[in-house]
């Protein structure tokens, strides 16, 4: 028999972290159970080098899911086509950064990097454990118990090492085309980064609920993890919906895709879980939605990850239908059974210190948001279940579309940009009608005035026809926006006055000196700033335009301003791919701007095509141009153009978002806080909201 020394050491290593995972769950579990009723530091001897060994099991099994995440690369890289997974996944003429990626392309391997990342994670939490012992125990225990979940899939339901029959391949079958984009070398990793990080702050709620844990501490040790998550899992979604936009040629960057609601779900329970913690930290409240929000956006990620590999909805984003789905399915009803059981056991434990007295408030608006944000992902989880539920029901697959999507979750949207603005503002408790008076005037005179200005060019939805529900919506969007971004700039400089007052710095400085001193507070500010400016990028969208022409040599299309002219089609080849592609001049306004090269690749090694598509982007709309093929009859190019208004504006507020996010993460200003506060002690006071 042939020997395969990489595959087998990749194999051993999963057998070996499954062992860590095991071990870590049931002797860490033994070690609690013996602990019962204790603080950390009473454990006696034995019981404490029982769970330190439990501990250092968990550390283990992420250096050997380490390796084994190495030998799938290494194989990669070594054109090693023993191995099914490398041979059906890449080839020898396959870029580099591809091959890297190839850890990811398939069923198996995306497991293997699941599986990696939590071991990543895990491996932080139980480096940090002197944080809290005792919490942090729970939470390596209940960790290791999904990482069992997962290397048992990896050992014996979808092997990443398993050894193709027969004699080597010379050459592997190829990455998938729609794969080899640069984007997707970082996107996938970004989105599983988010995925499994809302394992910790679930393993912590689920832990904190099962010892009682007295007050909020498990917050605010769960906060950066949740941050964290939550930015890695925005960059993930993004990314993804402009690989979407670049990639697959349709003119548009969301399509309601089931896959790309599974990662929408959890998105908006996470978000939802971020905002009403900060009710839980304040005020003592909605400790039932919090718990039950972070156990939902744990179980939204599992089903996500089922949804991409069981085969029970048709996805362009799907691995292939395999049978694994059980797997999973028993996985989902045991994780929501624990939960379940944990929550009755204890929910004694989490009756809220405080009730709701305004309704115009800051509790209310959160408790508002939360709810939009549940009808929300309600909406979502019930469209992408639809064909599922219909075919069970009436044996008819009956697939929601976008106009079903559009229609419930525009409206929920406006809604949400509306709290966005208006939240911040109220004060905690009872908001008076001074307070309303001193906030609220600016951002009405912005809205008045935009909506004015609006309907003066032309943006009148009454008169659009059929158009008129998603001109309304770009109506009543940009109204807002204009609102809200008003009111958070307001809130800087009214801030920025006040330290500038007292400090005699000038309004610039004065500004960063109050955000490096609530950066918590302004980073959210950034974070809302960055929505708006991503709901201003998504109203763009009821101005798209587009048109198709065949061309030839010297022929000409028209759309918007622009003009595009035929010089040259031709093909082209590579190792990798053979190419058509039409060379265009692009005009504006009879001026030469620009030449564009809208291509379409068929790859040897697996026999498919993709299109690539030609974009020239600006702030104020997007030229985005396909090349569809050859007119069989006259073999001239085929070529669709769409001009996509305002589409950069999306992406700029997803930026903005992270960068408001990672602020928020920075610990605020201590040392120089307190010297400020002493010189001035007026300036906390006249700056925060009472």
């Amino acid at each position: 028999m042939q020997a395969h020394p990489m595959p087998e050491f990749g194999s051993f290593t999963l057998l070996l972290a499954l062992a860590l995972s095991l071990y870590t769950l049931v002797v860490g579990s033994i070690a609690l159970w013996r602990s019962r009723g204790q603080l950390a530091v009473n454990i006696d001897g034995v019981t404490g080098r029982l769970g330190e060994t439990a501990r250092r099991a968990g550390i283990g099994s992420f250096a050997a899911l380490s390796c084994a995440a190495f030998a799938l690369v290494w194989a990669a890289f070594t054109n090693d086509y023993s191995v099914s997974y490398i041979l059906h996944h890449t080839n020898r003429d396959l870029n580099t950064a591809y091959k890297f990626s190839a850890l990811w392309s398939g069923q198996e391997g995306s497991l293997l990097l699941w599986a990696w990342l939590l071991s990543a994670y895990g491996f932080v939490l139980r480096i940090r454990h002197k944080v809290d012992v005792r919490l942090s125990a729970f939470a390596s225990t209940i960790v290791a118990g999904i990482q069992v979940f997962f290397t048992l899939l990896l050992c014996f339901a979808a092997p990443p090492f398993a050894i193709e029959p027969g004699p080597v391949a010379q050459d592997g079958f190829g990455l998938n085309p729609l794969l080899q984009y640069p984007e997707m070398v970082i996107h996938p990793p970004l989105l599983y980064l988010g995925y499994v990080g809302f394992s910790v702050p679930f393993a912590f709620a689920l832990g904190a609920l099962m010892m009682r844990y007295p007050g909020e501490k498990w917050i605010h040790i769960t906060r950066r993890w949740t941050m964290v998550t939550w930015m890695f899992l925005t960059c993930g979604i993004f990314l993804g919906a402009h690989w979407a936009y670049s990639v697959l040629g349709w003119g548009g960057y969301w399509g309601w895709d089931p896959v790309e609601n599974a990662s929408l779900m959890p998105w908006l329970t996470g978000t939802a879980f971020l905002h009403s913690v900060m009710m839980q930290e304040k005020r003592g409240m909605m400790k039932n939605w919090n718990v039950w929000l972070i156990f939902s956006t744990f179980l939204l990620t599992i089903l996500g990850t089922l949804l991409t590999r069981s085969g029970l909805v048709s996805s362009v984003h799907a691995f292939a239908e395999s049978n694994i789905g059980v797997w999973f399915y028993t996985f989902i009803v045991i994780a929501f059974a624990v939960c379940l059981f944990t929550f009755f056991k204890n929910r004694d434990h989490l009756k809220s210190e405080n009730t709701l007295e305004s309704v115009v408030s800051r509790e209310a608006s959160f408790m508002f948001n939360n709810l939009i944000l549940l009808a929300a992902c309600f909406t979502v989880l019930w469209g992408t279940l639809f064909p599922v539920l219909s075919e069970y029901v009436q044996g008819t697959k009956v697939t929601m579309g976008a106009p079903f999507y559009n229609r419930v979750e525009l409206p929920i949207g406006i809604f949400l940009l509306f709290l966005t603005g208006v939240g911040p503002l109220l004060a905690w408790r009872s908001t008076t009608l001074r307070t309303i008076r001193r906030n609220f005037v600016l951002p009405g005179i912005a809205m008045a005035a935009a909506l004015v200005v609006l309907v003066s060019v032309g943006l009148r939805p009454w008169t659009a026809g059929d158009d008129w529900q998603s001109q309304t919506f770009s109506l009543v969007t940009f109204t807002l926006a204009a609102g809200v971004i008003t009111a958070i700039a307001a809130e800087f400089l009214r801030g920025a006055a006040v330290v500038a007052t007292q400090t005699g710095k000038n309004l610039l400085a004065s500004a960063v000196l109050l955000v490096r001193r609530n950066t918590r507070r302004y980073g959210g500010y950034i974070v809302h700033f960055g929505i708006v400016v991503m709901f201003i990028g998504i109203a763009g969208g009821a101005f798209n335009q587009n048109t198709e022409q065949e061309v030839g040599f010297g022929d000409s299309m028209t759309l918007g301003q622009y003009k595009l002219v035929c010089r040259s089609y031709s093909q082209d080849s590579n190792a990798n791919y053979d190419t058509e592609f039409a060379l265009l001049d692009v005009y504006k306004n009879g001026k030469k701007i620009d030449q564009l090269n809208p291509e379409k690749r068929f790859y040897h090694a697996s026999q498919t095509s993709s299109t690539m598509v030609a974009l020239r982007s600006t702030l104020a709309s997007d030229l985005y141009i396909i090349y569809e093929g050859k007119n069989p009859d006259t073999d001239r190019p085929i070529i669709k153009v769409f001009l996509n208004p305002l589409m950069n504006w999306i992406w700029i507020g997803v930026l903005t978002v992270v960068l408001g996010t990672a602020l928020a993460l920075v610990p605020k200003m201590t040392r120089q806080a307190k010297t400020a506060r002493a010189e001035a002690p007026a300036i906390e006071g006249a700056v925060q909201h009472v």
